[in-house]
């Protein structure tokens, strides 16, 4: 195997070997991040010199849950496994140059958003069955563990919610259900555990069959333009998160950013003429995405996609200096964000059926 693939092949096990780091370590954070995520291992760059050498990222997806409680420290908890990792990194060729962690995309079920997503879901259903075997069959006492249990039946319950299955589990309390199994009806364990399965089979079948869907654009890789992926990725996650007038205005913010790094990466004073004569500055991502398209798309030929392109980003554009201060023209806002990134990206030939490093030199 060539050497540039080594880091792809061994991929899983430098994940595991960096999550009993972090366990051994008694690292929570970074431990549950590797463990309990979907991290994998990918070439995103590559340096000609000296030879060239090869550029990796970790990526890790993780629930929206795990996601919300470490939100605060991700910058930190990204540079901890980036520190880790680097000292296995020296045992193969090439360099590790970022670690990101970011949220997994929502679902969709009947054409709705999903909070909570089946895997979670599966999970919090499993967990809540084992919590209620385990005290009704001599395991903790009720009041050590009700209070967490009460916080798995209220995620439940909405989760269910969602995908339109009803909730069958009768009890919102461990002292409930208590007063279930010691009424005499349920006398033995056997008996106990099979009236979980009872409950909870059908409803476990119910969520891992029900239609999902992942959001997803026509192009579902990044660019592979850094600052770009991030900020449509975090465009996306707020966007999805957002409640308030001030969470829709951050989209707009962060898309008025992104299309700027955008501008800024594609855009090469003296080679990319303005329409209009006038120097760009430095955040006038309008004027530097119009010269762009114009170079690389000139003649009469081209004459129809140019408009098409150039609307996308006028669109963008005007949404981004908006106030947007609800949904729909903060989601508006995103699309035409995302759909000149693609734009550009496919006029550039990054979305050419290329090898990775092939497409880094473009």
């Amino acid at each position: 195997m060539p050497e540039e693939d080594l880091v792809i092949r061994d991929a899983t096990k430098i994940i595991v070997t960096l999550g009993n780091l972090f366990k051994r370590d008694d690292l929570v954070p970074e431990h549950e991040i590797l463990s309990e995520g979907s991290c994998e291992i990918l070439l995103t760059d590559y340096d000609n010199w000296d030879g060239g050498t090869d550029i990796y990222g970790i990526f890790c997806k993780v629930s929206i849950g795990i996601y919300s409680k470490y939100e605060l420290e991700i910058q930190t908890l990204e540079e901890n496994i980036k520190d880790k990792a680097e000292r296995i990194f020296r045992t193969y060729p090439g360099w590790l140059g970022e670690v990101v962690i970011s949220p997994e995309l929502s679902e969709i079920a009947d054409g709705k958003l999903l909070q909570i997503d089946n895997d979670e879901l599966v999970k919090t259903l499993e967990k809540t069955k084992n919590i209620m075997a385990s005290v009704s069959t001599g395991g903790p006492k009720i009041q050590t563990v009700n209070n967490e249990y009460k916080s798995l039946y209220e995620i439940v319950s909405e989760g269910l919610a969602e995908r339109n299955i009803k909730n069958e589990i009768p009890f919102a309390d461990l002292w409930e259900w208590y007063g279930k199994w010691s009424d005499g009806s349920l006398p033995q364990y056997k008996n106990r555990r099979e009236f979980l399965a009872k409950i909870f089979s059908p409803m476990l079948d119910a969520v891992k069959k029900s239609q999902k869907k992942a959001v997803n654009p026509i192009f579902e890789e990044p660019t592979g333009w850094m600052r770009v992926d991030r900020g449509m990725a975090e465009t996306k996650k707020r966007l999805v998160q957002a409640s308030t007038e001030e969470q829709f205005q951050v989209v707009g913010l962060l898309c008025r950013e992104t299309l700027i790094s955008l501008a800024q990466t594609v855009f090469v004073k003296g080679e990319h003429e303005t329409t209009d004569g006038v120097e760009p500055s430095k955040t006038d991502a309008k004027r530097m995405l119009e010269a762009y398209l114009s170079s690389k798309l000139p003649g009469k030929s081209n004459e129809n996609i140019r408009r098409h392109a150039k609307a996308s980003l006028d669109v963008a554009n005007d949404l981004t200096h908006r106030r947007t201060a609800e949904f729909r023209l903060a989601a508006l806002c995103a699309e035409a964000t995302n759909a000149v990134i693609n734009i550009v990206a496919i006029v550039s030939g990054r979305r050419d059926p290329r090898s990775p490093i092939e497409r880094q030199s473009i």
